[in-house]
């Protein structure tokens, strides 16, 4: 098998809503039986649509962070979907945009229009293999390997542009948090897990990228104790082992 197993890290680290951890659970065991048994083609549906779901994650940090710059970037969607993607209350109402169109949100990121067309092949492989067209797409594990590979490499490349993004999570989190009595929480670990870890959609890789951040970096915020205290907090909790 292919390193598929390595798309698990990109993905969140925990989510709100048991229904979201067994949707992402149902499609990787998908992917593993299928991938098993030679059925390759709807292995490949099932591991593309868990990289959907990372992209959904990932412009779903912007949604929450950049909320100016997404909303620029809704001008020309039709009202309905407008609206839909302004109140949504969870990543998974991006399934309401086509896909290969919705990748264009990874520019808010610095992504390019060449790198944002590579990232969408995926989209036509998927319909490739969906479609009953009369042919049996990826029947053999050396090309599907392939494919997966390169869903991964992009995957990877799209982390790498959202490393602003993650740090921005980090600040704000820190900034709008520090007050026990006045967020949402009082608990530390309460307060890290629903609103920055579930909050943001947060993996693996983000949390990873999070506990390098120099918090010296808020040392002239007035409140720069107490963040500093809330961040060591976060990086006492989650530590890697």
């Amino acid at each position: 098998m292919a390193n598929a197993n390595e798309i698990l890290a990109y993905l969140p680290n925990s989510f709100k809503t048991r229904d979201e951890q067994d949707y992402i659970n149902f499609l990787w065991e998908s992917y593993e039986s299928n991938y098993n048994n030679g059925k390759y083609p709807f292995a490949f549906i099932a591991f593309h649509m868990l990289y959907m779901s990372f992209v959904y994650f990932e412009v779903w940090q912007i949604k929450e962070n950049r909320t100016s710059d997404f909303e620029k970037a809704l001008l020309g969607l039709n009202n309905e979907i407008e609206q839909t993607f302004l109140t949504a209350t969870t990543p998974f109402a991006f399934v309401k945009s086509n896909e290969a169109p919705f990748f264009k949100f990874l520019k808010l990121l610095g992504c390019d229009n060449a790198k944002i067309g590579n990232y969408k092949r995926s989209v036509d492989d998927r319909n490739n293999s969906a479609h009953s067209n009369g042919r049996i797409f990826f029947n053999n594990q050396p090309l599907i390997d392939q494919k997966i590979n390169d869903v991964l490499r992009n995957v990877d490349d799209i982390q790498t542009h959202s490393k602003l993004i993650i740090d921005e999570c980090l600040i704000t989190f820190l900034k709008d948090s520090f007050d026990p009595d006045a967020r949402e929480y009082f608990d530390d670990s309460d307060q890290l897990r629903e609103i920055l870890i579930h909050g943001n959609y947060l993996s693996q890789k983000d949390i990873e990228h999070m506990l390098t951040f120099d918090i010296t970096q808020l040392s002239t915020e007035t409140n720069y104790t107490e963040m500093e205290t809330l961040f060591n907090a976060f990086t006492t909790e989650y530590a890697i082992p």
